[in-house]
This record gives C-alpha cells, structure tokens and sequence, in this order.
C-alpha cells in the first residue's frame, strides 16, 4: 500500500473514531450510525419522531424506490402476513438484486446525467442499455464516470459511454456547466465571465479550470462512417479576463482549487495522428483524458459529496444540500456529521452504490411514517423526524399504473405463451429467467413509458417539486392510454373486481392493487356506496372507481 493511501485510510478512519466514539460501539452498521448522528444534539429527537411505517406502507415506498414500480397485490398480502423479524432487510436484499433494480438505475442516472435531452450523436437506446448493464454488473460510481470522460467514441463497443459528451458536443459552455454540477455539485455558470457575483466560492477560474481539460478537444465527423468522435489538438492555452475588474488570468487544468496540472515538456512530434483534413487528430499528450483521473480523485471530496448528497435525495426525498448542485459555503448541508459518515463510508466501499442504497434504506430514518406527530413544530431545515413525500417520476408513474391495471401480467403471461409456443424445448426454462422477463416485458411495453415521459418529464435541470400541468391533467382524465387500460378484458384490475360478489371485496382487491394497502372501515363504506348507487347495475361504477385510485395524490406520491 503506498503512503498516500496509508494518510487517506488513516484519515477516514479519524473521521468515524473521532464522531463515533460513543455511545455507539465500532460493531455498530452503517444505517445505525445514521440515524445516531441524525439526531445528535437533540435529545427530544426519538420522542419527535414519526414511528416507523407500516408494513404495506414500507413495501410500496422500498418497492417503488429500488425497482421503479409498485408490489404486485399478491406480494402485499404475502408480506403484511409474514411475522419474519428480518423481513424488511430480506425485501431490500431480494430486490436489489433483481433485474428491475438496474433498470430502475438506468432510468435514474439517466435522467440525472442526460436530463431528458434529444438525441444527437448516440441513440438513448444504446446509452440506456449501457447504464442497465452497469448497473446489473454492480460497476462501481468512479469506473462509469472514468469511462464516461474518457472513452471517444471511436469503437462500437465503448460508443455509448460518449454519449455525455458527445451528444453535448464539447460546448464549453455546456460541457463545463454540467461537469459542475452533476459531478461536483457546483453550478458555475455564473463564474464564466467573472468571480460569481452571489456565491463568494465560485471562481472564474474554477470554471476555466475544468475547462482546460477540453478546450483542446473537438468533434470529428468520419466521411466515412459519418459518425462524430473526439479529436484533440497538442496545442492551446486557456485565458480569461473578468468582465467586471478586468483582471487577465490563465489556468492549466485544474479541478476547484486543487493544484494545476500543468502539461509535460512537449517532443518534437507532439502528435500520434497529427491534424490533416478528414482526420481525428492524437495528440501524444492528451489534457482530456486527464480529467476523470482529476475528477475521481480521492483528494477530490467534491465528488464524492456530490454522489453521496444525490443518494440521499433519491432515497430521503432532499438533498443534505439543496439545490443538488448549489453547494457552497454559504449553503452548507443540513447534517454534515451524516455527510461525512457517508463519504467515508463510500470511500471504503470503493463507490459501490448498491451497498449505500441499502444502508439508506435500512435506516429508521428511511423508513418512518410520512405522517409528524400533531404537537411537532416545524423545522427551519429538514430534521428527518417523518419520511418525506416523493412525487413518482414519470417511468415511476408508467410501470406502476401498469401494474395497477394488470397491463403487466397480462402482456408477461403473453410473452410467455408466444415464446413457449416458438420454442417448445427451452421456452419454459427461459420464460422462467427474472431478466428475461424483464427484458422482454421492457421492450413490449417502451412505448408506454414513454408516452408518460414525454407528458411528465422536463427537459433539463431535474426538480424535486410536483407541478401539474394542464396537459398532465387531460392525459389523466381522458388520454386513451390511461383508459385502454380500464376497459375489463381477460384478468385485468376491472375484470377481477367484476367478478366479487359483495362490495367489501371489491374494496379491498381495489385498495391492494393500486394503492398498496388495506382499506380502513370507512374507505370500504364508501365504495360500498358509491357501487349501490353507480346507475343500474351494480359493477357499472368499477372502471371510474379504479380510474380515481389511480389518479389520486396517494398514487401521485412515494409516501
């Protein structure tokens, strides 16, 4: 081990010792720790706290949050009637280990680092299937974005990790912008023309800095293959001058305020390829593939914070820092004893994501009720004493009103039937496989999804905040999909319930299905009712009565 690596261990371990030396003892896990330093310095915490949910509450936020979609009805039951002690942490583990969850992944980190973008140089399919795969192989955060920032999109094979540089086409402006905020938490446009004006730690030359690393690069259109790729010059230097003071300054690359890292003597022939028309210039020295070494440092702890604060907010429902890549030192996390936990935490985990994902669920923190007690006041910052709401995003929305509807059986139980059909000999082994059903069911049902997408997804920077829209509020209340899925065929959600006989039943297959939970006494009464009173016949008022599940707040939001 070098000694740089020794210092880096000995200091991440001074940071556990020094905070958790007591009460807690070194056997104590991760999401234990958590939740100590969440409520460190409050002694009225645990009196304040929201109690932890219930099992069909927890079932539905840990499904929905882990693989994207709601539990199944029977998976409801199933669970809420298990007396297991450890039937939380099985749940966790099975589910992240499920196909489901990588695909829920791409989709996050997908929208995280693409933010609903059109195309331009490589198809969202091809970077999609790049990010499920990774994330099935369990590759750790440092590895994607090392791959990310280097690969040149030259080779077929490694095409698609391009696609966050290529499809940003090497703008400056752009490219430097969102190296700053989605990988380092620091929105810095405003430092491009001059130190930014309200946040005292944004740069100008924190911008140029990360912009030396490619100001060299240019995209190369092949006359060939009329594909674009990344070309480099061996030479250019960055200079800026503030706007405001005119004072001239120069960077070599560089990330915030770690030192420079300035270029090797130049040889003779600077160049492997060197520039000619219609060829992609190498450069014997190349500034951009310096960058995912300088950004995934270890000495970079901006990264790392800004992964860690990103997790958070996926699985808490905000960020320690908020907004997400506003970090500065006037708008310091909320906790920094919980950040500092899990940047060591990550750092010894050599960034695998999947182990912190679970130690978040495994908190008390996670997985408290949503309700606050009556006589709690509320808190300038967020305190964590209840689980906060999650509007669902739209592939959220899509798969889990799919689910809901039966619109997922059924087209499974299809594709099964087809593929046992084509091959009689190994179709029931296959069909039996978890990621061939996922696979399969994914690609039949895209189109779907993406009808949600483009009605609910924004373009650009991604929000926390739920604001419906009027065309939102139409594809609900009478887009053909939504009610396609209404109509009562085969064994769907409304044929199911057509088939009960007495109101209570209907009641409750209704309010596992959609909802993810029993129906109290009152909540059965009025759907007995409102069936007596629905026209002429009894069952007519199902399909509305599924339709408003559905487009609930209850559904709207993880909870």
């Amino acid at each position: 081990m070098s000694l740089r690596s020794i210092l880096q261990l000995l200091t991440y371990s001074a940071i556990l010792i020094a905070f958790f030396a007591s009460p807690v003892s070194a056997e104590t896990t991760l999401h234990e720790r958590i939740d100590v330093a969440l409520g460190a310095g409050d002694p009225q915490f645990e009196n304040q706290a929201a109690a932890t949910a219930d099992d069909a509450t927890f079932l539905r936020r840990i499904t929905l949050d882990l693989t994207g979609t709601i539990p199944t009805a029977e998976k409801v039951r199933v669970f809420v009637a298990d007396t297991s002690a450890d039937k939380r942490v099985q749940e966790i583990d099975r589910l992240l280990a499920t196909p489901e969850y990588a695909r829920r992944m791409q989709y996050v980190f997908d929208t995280m680092l693409m933010e609903r973008h059109p195309d331009k140089h490589v198809p969202a399919k091809d970077w999609q299937k790049y990010l499920r795969e990774s994330f099935l192989d369990n590759r750790h955060w440092d590895d994607l974005v090392q791959e990310m920032l280097t690969v040149d999109g030259t080779e077929e094979k490694t095409r698609p990790a391009a696609k966050f540089l290529l499809d940003r086409e090497l703008k400056a402006e752009q490219v430097t912008r969102d190296l700053g905020r989605l990988f380092l938490g620091r929105d810095l446009q405003c430092a491009q023309c001059h130190d930014h004006p309200n946040v005292n730690d944004y740069l100008q030359r924190h911008y140029h800095g990360l912009n030396a690393f490619l100001s060299r690069s240019y995209l190369f259109r092949d006359p060939k293959t009329k594909k674009t790729s990344i070309g480099e010059k061996a030479e250019g230097q960055v200079a800026f001058t503030s706007v405001f003071t005119k004072e001239e300054g120069k960077t070599a690359p560089r990330v915030l305020d770690l030192p420079e890292i300035p270029d090797p003597e130049i040889p003779e022939e600077p160049y492997k390829v060197k520039p000619a028309k219609n060829v992609r210039s190498i450069p014997v020295y190349s500034r951009r593939l310096q960058l995912a070494d300088a950004i995934t440092s270890t000495e970079n702890q901006a990264f790392q914070n800004n992964i860690v604060n990103r997790l958070w907010a996926l699985m808490m429902g905000r960020g320690l820092v908020e907004p997400l890549d506003m970090w500065h030192s006037d708008n310091p996390p909320t906790h920094p004893e919980v950040l500092k936990l899990l940047t060591a935490a990550l750092q010894e985990a050599d960034y695998d994501l999947k182990y912190l994902i679970r130690e978040l669920a495994l908190t008390e923190t996670y997985q408290r009720r949503s309700h606050s007690k009556a006589d709690l006041k509320s808190a300038d910052k967020p305190d964590y004493h209840v689980g906060l709401l999650k509007p669902l995003s739209p592939e959220q929305l899509a798969w889990s009103m799919m689910q809901a509807t039966g619109v997922t059986e059924r087209t499974l139980d299809g594709l099964k039937a087809k593929k046992i059909k084509d091959d009689p000999q190994n179709g029931p082994q296959v069909t039996a496989e978890p990621l061939w059903q996922e696979e399969a069911l994914h690609e039949a049902l895209w189109r779907n999804v993406d009808s949600f997408t483009v009605t609910f997804g924004t373009v650009g920077a991604q929000s926390s905040r739920f604001d419906a829209s009027a065309n939102q509020a139409l594809f609900l209340l009478n887009g053909p999909l939504i009610q396609s899925w209404l109509v009562p065929g085969g064994n769907n959600l409304t044929a199911r319930l057509k088939k009960l006989e007495s109101g209570p039943a209907v009641a409750e297959e209704l309010y596992i299905a959609v909802l993810s939970r029993f129906p109290n006494e009152s909540e059965t009464r009025q759907v007995v009712e409102y069936l007596n009173s629905s026209q002429q016949e009894t069952h007519k008022g199902i399909p509305e009565l599924v339709w408003a599940a559905l487009v609930s707040d209850e559904f709207r939001f993880n909870h």
